[in-house]
Parts: C-alpha cells; sequence; structure tokens
C-alpha cells in the first residue's frame, strides 16, 4: 500500500528537476561557483567539493554562513538548470548536505537580489517549469484539486503538530523592544504558540471593527479557529474552504463550542460568493490564489462589502525587486508543496486593491514572527515523527516535508519574504 503523501511527489514526472538532456546544458562546474561567490554579497558558505577540495563562496561581508557538502557535481547541474527545484531533488537524491539548512537558506534569501538568475531555473528548464506551473492553476475546475493535494493530507496529520487551535499561518509573539531580528516587531520566544497564535488572530479581528450581529466572511477558514473568535466576539461568520477534511473538523469544533447558529462552514469557491458583508477576513489564503486571480479575488472582496465594510488580510509576500524572476518559472514551494501557489508582489496588488476602491490601511509586516512560528513547527513535528504520531507517511515525505519547513524559515530570516496583516476598507 502506498505511502501517505505521495502525491506530492508527482512534481518529479512533470516539472524539470535538472537532470537528463536539461543536465546537458549546463555551464561549467567552476562557472556556477564563480557566479554564486559574486551573487553572495553578504555571509557566504564553505563548499566541500565532490573531489575533495574546499573552496569560500562569497564572504564579501558579514551575513550567514553556512557549511555545504557537494557529494556530487550533478548538484550544481541541478541548481544551475533548475533553480530550487533541482536543487532539493540533488538534497533527495543525496548530492548535497548540509548540517544547517536553514542557514544555507538564510543566506540565499539574504542575498536573493544580488543573486539574479544564479540559482534560479534558466534556459529550457525554466520554460518546462513555468509551463507546469500554469498549468495548475487555480482556476474554478483545479482550484479543489489543488487545496486537496496540501490540505487533506488529513486532520489528523496537521493536529499532530500544529497548535491546538490548529492554526496554519504564523504566530504573532508578544511585542518587545528587542531589535535586529526581522521587521519593526521583535518577537518574544518564551511566549507559547498557542498564545501566539491567538494573539494574530485577535489582532486581525481587531482591524474589523466587529459589533454584536456582524454579517462577517472568512475567504479560507481554515480549521476554524478565526471564526470561532469572531461568533465570541458576537459576529454571525461564514467560513469558506475548498478542503472536505478541513470542512468536516471546523464543523466539529463549532457544534463542540455550541457556535453552529453562529458559523456557517461552506465548501465554496470565493469566486461564488453572493451576498453583502459588513466585513471580511482572509489569513494567508491569497496565497493560493495565484497571480491571473488577484483581479478576481479583489473583485469578490469589494462586490461583497457593504460600503464602509472592512476587509482584514494576513499575506505572505516576496520581495518586489525578485517578483518578476520569482513568476517567470516555478520554485521548490510550488512545485511539491503548494500546487497554483504564488505569493503576493505588494505594489501590484496593492494597485489592483486601491482601483478597486479598497484602501490600504496600517500594514503590519512581521517576518521574524513567521520564521519562529516555522521553527516551532518543525521541533512539534519531530517530536511527532518520534513518538509515532503521523502513521502511514515514510521517511522521504519526513525528509520532504522537513525541508519545506526549514526553506520556509530561512525565507523569512533571510528578508526575501515577508508576513503582514492589512486592513482595507471600501470607500
Amino acid at each position: 500500500m502506498a505511502s501517505r503523501g505521495q502525491h506530492l511527489f508527482s512534481a518529479d514526472r512533470r516539472f524539470a528537476t535538472g537532470g537528463g538532456l536539461l543536465g546537458l546544458a549546463a555551464p561549467a562546474f567552476d562557472r556556477v561557483l564563480d557566479q554564486l561567490h559574486e551573487g553572495l554579497r553578504t555571509g557566504g558558505f564553505h563548499a566541500i567539493l565532490p573531489d575533495g577540495a574546499r573552496r569560500e563562496i562569497g564572504f564579501h561581508a558579514p551575513g550567514p554562513v553556512a557549511t555545504v557538502t557537494l557529494h556530487s557535481w550533478m548538484s550544481l547541474v541541478r541548481l544551475a538548470t533548475s533553480g530550487s527545484v533541482g536543487w532539493y531533488k540533488a538534497w533527495e537524491h543525496g548530492e548535497w548536505s548540509s548540517l544547517d539548512l536553514v542557514a544555507l537558506f538564510e543566506l540565499f534569501a539574504a542575498n536573493a537580489v544580488t543573486l539574479g538568475d544564479a540559482a534560479r531555473a534558466k534556459g529550457a528548464a525554466r520554460w518546462v517549469n513555468a509551463l507546469v506551473h500554469r498549468l495548475r492553476d487555480n482556476a474554478p475546475g483545479q482550484a479543489r484539486d489543488n487545496i486537496a493535494a496540501h490540505y487533506d493530507l488529513g486532520n489528523d496529520f496537521y493536529a499532530a503538530w500544529l497548535d491546538e487551535g490548529m492554526t496554519y499561518s504564523s504566530a504573532h509573539f508578544l511585542r518587545s523592544p528587542m531589535e535586529g531580528v526581522g521587521s519593526h516587531e521583535a518577537i518574544e520566544p518564551a511566549m507559547l504558540l498557542e498564545q501566539a497564535q491567538s494573539y494574530k488572530i485577535s489582532l486581525l479581528l481587531d482591524r474589523l471593527s466587529l459589533a454584536p450581529g456582524s454579517r462577517l466572511l472568512e475567504i479560507g477558514c481554515g480549521w476554524g479557529s478565526l471564526a470561532i473568535a469572531a461568533a465570541r466576539r458576537g459576529a454571525i461568520v461564514t467560513g469558506l474552504t475548498l478542503s472536505t477534511e478541513q470542512k468536516a473538523w471546523a464543523e466539529a469544533r463549532v457544534a463542540e463550542a455550541g457556535l453552529t447558529d453562529r458559523i456557517t462552514i461552506r465548501l465554496q469557491d470565493y469566486r461564488a460568493v453572493t451576498g453583502e458583508y459588513d466585513a471580511i477576513a482572509s489569513a494567508e489564503m491569497v496565497e493560493a490564489v495565484g497571480q491571473r486571480w488577484w483581479p478576481v479575488y479583489l473583485d469578490t472582496i469589494a462586490r461583497a462589502l457593504r460600503p464602509g465594510g472592512r476587509a482584514a488580510l494576513q499575506y505572505i509576500s516576496i520581495d518586489h525587486r525578485l517578483f518578476a524572476r520569482y513568476s517567470a518559472s516555478a520554485d521548490f514551494i510550488q512545485a511539491y508543496i503548494f500546487p497554483g501557489g504564488m505569493l503576493v508582489d505588494e505594489p501590484s496588488f496593492e494597485a489592483l486593491a486601491r482601483g478597486r476602491g479598497l484602501s490600504w490601511d496600517g500594514r503590519d509586516g512581521f517576518g521574524a514572527h513567521y520564521a519562529e512560528t516555522l521553527r516551532l513547527w518543525r521541533a512539534r513535528y519531530d517530536a511527532a515523527v518520534q513518538r509515532g504520531a503521523l502513521a502511514g507517511f515514510d521517511d522521504r515525505f519526513h525528509r520532504l516535508w522537513r525541508y519545506y519547513l526549514m526553506y520556509c524559515e530561512g525565507g523569512f530570516k533571510g528578508r526575501c519574504i515577508d508576513v503582514a496583516q492589512v486592513t482595507m476598507v471600501k470607500g
């Protein structure tokens, strides 16, 4: 019997991972290392090459430091031709290793702008991966399959390592006067994950000025934590999800909380929304929309909000300077983890919102908090594996999932991606 989660590896059959004929077009190994050396303006990595030689890559200025052992030259072939998709494939095949993947990903993220195309898919691989990604576009007929690929891994899977509230988005830790950890907000790591997730939900709901009887639409309701918190503030909530697993869990939680008269969970695409609402909340759902559908997503919000109504979003964005290259192909996350996904290009997204009569107010970025959230998730995931709480998933899947959590943690630590909350008011 096949292990659970094996469908995520189907990318191997469709995306270009740098092997085969595409690998023949790779530049010489020294040239790849030279490009990395030039692009790593801050920090660097100690490279142990397949022939036993050592080379220092980068180190032009202080920054993140890692050590990478290249067990096969094929690792550089995959990186040079297929970027992060090929780099993961090389790691999975044992063609390179590092004792601290987070530090390595932080290094690449911190230098993403100056690295240019040195660590991105290029040539034929870029076009192949862009096409495959486009075929998994979140059109109405495909969106449910894309969501199911990730979220229908099973409620038991997520319950084993998320907090008790089953909140699968960045927590927000207590504010403190510490500096130098990310955005203008610093974190208080001693705060429990459950408390930090509850605090994040409170911050998002505070933006909506909910009153008893307020009609709230939640686009992407997950397992119901925000809906329950809003209902306890007196709101009448309609939650949308495309995951059958999430719907069943959320409805059970709503019933247990005695809030069935205040919360309705629908298995429904946001594009099918009708009616008018006083407020809309959406926490890290827009990343599953895709650039092609950003206008439609914002049209839905503008159409569904009453005049003067407020929408609160939590979203993950990528540095605007990187977006053109990022959107031209597909990265590791899009290939293996979130089919059809796309991080937000904030300037473009804000312009689309304003063009629909929606303001863009009170943006609060807290990327360092996401790095801490991911670190805690990984620790909880490892503990779940150790106690046997993730039955049915094999070692290959566990390696993929840990890689994913570390890849994202490094991205937030390196600040090429950010998470933020913002309020949009319909004029």
